[in-house]
């Protein structure tokens, strides 16, 4: 039993050191969690110190640095001269929202409204690019509301001054977001005016004589997919009548992807308002978003006429025809206005197109408007049978084919200029 137990001894003795190594090794991770730096480097240069408890002194340098190396070392430090470029620098301050802060659903109440939206002068933008889109062009920032503090210092430090920073719980922005998956971000901003506007460079080189007549627009998405062509073919300018759905609605940002911010828009105008935004010159044209070529071109009947397809009109006119007292000639009561395929020639001067609603169509006034400038309606063929284009497909179809017009017309007029 002696002899047993002495083995056993001595099979158990490696074991105590291994145990006590990795005790001793615990300890020191322990240690190390417990250490807070000296200094901190941030990526700008600035250098910043750790103020020490008034019980421990700092401890000595194992050996002194070079004076050649100190010299070195100093342009690490922060200069007072120096003009702040992080969120850390300009000593920019948030409020965190507590239970029960209704700041953020009184002020979404007001921008989900249009009336109150229009009253109060804001809009509401989510998501960080169509947020820092909107910050690009000029437009004013209000409030901002964040889940996460990243989300804020991706933004541009010089244009959060003055803008109230409010963090929230994600749960309430989810809950107040119109988005299936929320990015954490919700800004309130002033609703932006197109004169004050700073729109890219780019998109201001490329821009053409090109304008965009939006009439009873009513879709959210498609005006959205409409102002994205219009940025797209490089039009100047966009309108939108009244009866048109709210440019400044989330729906229509959402679907604009930024759009807003890449070409000037116009909203909620009047008719009468509307060459007052257009060159002199100008000649506007109307899509013939339903109707066939045939009829439209034998007949001038204003019954023959696809496009005469709205009851809105009973409570103008009749479709019937009207006699002139002195001549004793018929005549309808709709402007006559010229027919033509939608690839002919139509962009000798400046020229701007007006899109109707899928509802309703183009309206009366948008056709004498044409019929006084000396328009003509653009038809898009399509197969017999076949209903009419989504207004966006159609807009993006006359736009782009205006485009490709202006620009052969250019190149035709720069080779001119060389033979001669």
């Amino acid at each position: 039993m002696a002899m047993l137990a002495k083995g056993v001894c001595c099979t158990m003795r490696p074991l105590l050191p291994v145990v006590q190594t990795w005790n001793l090794n615990g300890r020191r991770w322990v240690r190390a969690l417990r250490r807070s730096p000296v200094k901190v480097v941030f990526p700008s240069g600035e250098v910043v110190e750790r103020k020490r408890s008034p019980g421990k002194q700092p401890r000595k340098a194992a050996s002194k640095t070079h004076p050649q190396e100190q010299g070195q070392k100093q342009p690490l430090h922060l200069s007072p001269s120096r003009t702040p470029s992080t969120w850390e620098e300009t000593g920019l301050h948030y409020d965190k929202a507590f239970p029960g802060d209704r700041r953020l659903s009184n002020i979404m109440t007001i921008v989900k409204s249009r009336p109150f939206r229009d009253k109060q002068g804001k809009i509401l933008l989510e998501g960080r690019r169509l947020i820092a889109d909107a910050l690009k062009a000029g437009a004013v920032p209000k409030v901002f509301f964040f889940s996460r503090l990243e989300y804020i210092k991706e933004l541009p430090v010089d244009k959060l001054k003055g803008v109230s920073l409010i963090k929230v719980k994600f749960e309430d922005i989810k809950d107040w977001s119109d988005l299936v998956a929320p990015q954490g971000i919700i800004g309130i901003f002033a609703k932006p005016d197109h004169v004050k506007m700073t729109y890219p460079e780019t998109q201001l080189h490329h821009s053409l004589p090109l304008f965009l007549i939006c009439d009873n627009l009513r879709d959210p998405g498609n005006l959205g997919t409409i102002l994205r062509s219009a940025a797209g073919a490089g039009c100047s300018k966009v309108l939108l009548t009244k009866g048109c759905v709210d440019a400044w609605e989330p729906k229509v940002l959402r679907a604009g992807m930024g759009a807003h911010f890449q070409v000037p828009v116009i909203n909620n105008l009047e008719w009468e308002t509307v060459p007052n935004y257009l060159p002199p010159d100008t000649r506007v044209h109307v899509a013939d978003n339903c109707g066939l070529y045939a009829q439209a071109q034998m007949s001038t009947k204003a019954s023959d006429h696809g496009w005469v397809c709205d009851r809105r009109f009973l409570k103008f006119h009749k479709f019937e025809e009207e006699e002139d007292v002195e001549t004793g000639d018929s005549k309808g009561w709709l402007p006559e206005i010229e027919v033509q395929s939608y690839d002919l020639d139509w962009t000798e001067a400046p020229a701007a197109v007006v899109i109707g609603g899928e509802t309703h169509g183009v309206s009366l006034e948008s056709l004498q408007l044409a019929e006084s400038t000396g328009g003509k309606r653009l038809l898009i063929p399509v197969v017999p049978g076949v209903d009419s284009l989504n207004s966006a497909m159609a807009a993006s179809i006359l736009l782009f084919e205006g485009k490709r017009q202006l620009r052969l017309r250019v190149e035709h007029l720069n080779r001119d200029r060389r033979y001669h």
